[in-house]
């Protein structure tokens, strides 16, 4: 079945999508986006995402041109036209459409896309077996506070990471982890303290981060906002990174460094279960 995606006020199959020479998104990156996990045909933690892209919205100081009942029509007719029941739904806002000019004016019209992916959210080899990470120096632009399109330095160091043999890669800059390429980073100290990243623009705020959080804090979970080294990261107990796309996958090594006896330890066990849980899923 021919996929349907949403462009600029249409649903229409993904071979007429058309998205404009001159849109700043496409010349400039000028355009923030968002994904959303659907597990059972039903958006996870899409109020997080939401507010997320607000944020980015107002950060880049791009019009409010779509209320959230618009956004959330768009992404539920996406799933529904689409009998999607496991994988994610994207939506991406750029500042609209004028002749290349790195000035822009505010008259202009945002313009927004989406479409969905099938893809296996549960159950995955990562989620059971763990990952292997690598440690690069962070290459990115200093407002990662903001979910931008801008994605060519994650997108290097996930290809020269997979190059070295691993799966995956968290970046490192003044001595500090600090996030996944296209995740949140976190490690569990001997004592069962969980570490991550406070919000800063250093980081993205992630969603599933927040959520995660909630949960620690309503199981009398200990878990710390704090920078941590590579060196933390690498002697931690138990390691783990989240995102929309990968709910909580376990990090079995970094970098040279086997993480505990080299397999998901019980405390991330333990969060994967109270997650899907907490998402009304059957574990």
């Amino acid at each position: 079945m021919d996929r349907i995606v949403y462009v600029h006020g249409q649903f229409v199959p993904e071979k007429e999508a058309r998205i404009g020479l001159f849109d700043r998104g496409f010349l400039f990156g000028d355009a923030i986006y968002e994904v959303t996990a659907v597990i059972s045909g039903r958006m996870i933690d899409n109020d997080l995402h939401l507010n997320r892209l607000d944020r980015s919205l107002k950060e880049l100081a791009i019009p409010p041109a779509f209320s959230r009942a618009d956004i959330v029509h768009v992404q539920t007719e996406l799933i529904a036209r689409n009998t999607l029941q496991s994988g994610i739904v994207y939506l991406q806002v750029s500042r609209g459409e004028a002749d290349r000019d790195f000035f822009y004016s505010d008259t202009l019209a945002p313009r927004l896309v989406g479409f969905t992916q099938e893809k296996t959210l549960i159950g995955t080899k990562a989620q059971q077996h763990g990952i292997t990470v690598d440690l690069v120096d962070d290459p990115r632009w200093h407002r990662r506070d903001i979910k931008t399109t801008m994605l060519l330095g994650q997108v290097m160091a996930k290809q020269a990471a997979r190059s070295r043999g691993f799966e995956d890669v968290w970046m490192v800059e003044d001595g500090v982890v600090t996030e996944g390429a296209s995740s949140t980073a976190h490690v569990i100290t001997a004592e069962g303290r969980i570490l991550t990243r406070a919000a800063s623009q250093a980081t993205l705020p992630g969603c599933t981060q927040r959520a995660i959080a909630r949960l620690c804090a309503a199981e009398g979970l200990q878990i710390e906002e704090r920078v941590f080294t590579p060196e933390d990261a690498q002697g931690a107990a138990e390691a783990f990174q989240t995102s929309a796309s990968s709910l909580v996958t376990p990090v079995v090594r970094i970098g040279s460094r086997v993480i505990g006896d080299g397999t998901p330890g019980p405390m991330t066990r333990k969060l994967q279960a109270l997650y899907l849980e907490a998402a009304g899923i059957p574990v």
